[in-house]
């Protein structure tokens, strides 16, 4: 299939699979969501994206109507059917279909939702440019809710300005970014905004932490400023599709760039990771 979207058991292209008008999801973006990249037809860190998707249904109430072995076997069912080497592998559950009202029933199946493409993994080489903006994003940053208005209102944003990226702020201390979170290199250290309800514990965010531990590198998860970023040795976006994305520039000033052997160590081992978990040679 060049493309494949699931609902509730359904099986299609995304243009032949209907959602039902009244899925909570229409209304009130009531449902969470996860996504990683896939190979080889092996979703990459699957076990580590399932427990967080359980965790944010859990912390909403939201009852997934699959076991997580069950969930995970049918993702890697659906992920052969699709025609590519990588592929971009979503899924999401909503809390179920009932006429609209903000009060829900608590016997209410959620409905699950799937869907993959194929995607290019591309470079992680090439430094990115980032513009800046105030995090006035909801307080449960922490759970990969549905209701992502502001993820789209900074995304676009940082798009008009001809950037990959939009970093967020609270009163100057760095939280993460409109789809991603960011790290600093400085003096040998990596720096990295504690897992509280700011930020969303990021998968890539994690791993890129672990092959700091695995090369040595000193790790501090301890909320950084503006001004700590502007002045870091480098700056590093990670996401569940950019593993170790680096940063040239902050609204049009040159950031990082100090530390090029450090940083190169780093994205090789997360490239390493990426290659025995899936067996592809896609990354360079």
């Amino acid at each position: 299939m060049e493309n494949l979207a699931y609902y509730d058991g359904r099986i299609g292209t995304v243009d032949e699979v209907q959602v039902p008008f009244n899925d909570r999801s229409h209304f009130f973006g009531d449902g969470v969501y996860e996504a990683t990249m896939g190979a080889n037809g092996v979703p990459f860190l699957v076990d580590e994206h399932l427990d967080r998707f359980y965790s944010s249904a859990r912390a909403l109430d939201i009852h997934i109507p699959l076991e997580k072995p069950q969930l995970k076997e049918l993702l890697i069912e659906l992920l052969a059917k699709v025609d590519g080497d990588t592929h971009f592998v979503y899924w999401q559950v909503t809390r179920g279909a009932a006429m609209r009202d903000h009060v829900y029933g608590d016997d209410m199946d959620g409905k699950l939702w799937v869907l993959i493409r194929p995607q290019a993994l591309g470079s992680f080489r090439k430094p990115v440019s980032l513009v800046v903006a105030e995090d006035k994003r909801f307080e449960y940053g922490n759970i990969k809710t549905l209701n992502l208005l502001p993820a789209v209102i900074y995304s676009q944003l940082a798009h008009r300005a001809g950037a990959a990226e939009c970093v967020l702020h609270r009163d100057g201390v760095v939280t993460e970014c409109a789809h991603s979170n960011i790290s600093i290199l400085r003096d040998g250290v990596l720096y990295s905004h504690p897992n509280d309800e700011h930020i969303l514990r990021g998968i890539a965010k994690t791993h890129l932490i672990q092959a700091c531990y695995r090369l040595g590198i000193s790790v501090i998860e301890r909320a950084f400023t503006l001004d700590d970023l502007y002045d870091a040795d480098e700056a590093i976006v990670t996401s569940s599709s950019k593993f170790c994305l680096p940063v040239g520039q902050i609204e049009g000033v040159a950031v990082g760039g100090r530390a090029p052997e450090l940083l190169s160590d780093l994205q090789d081992e997360v490239i390493a990771e990426f290659r025995a978990h899936t067996g592809s040679t896609v990354l360079d």
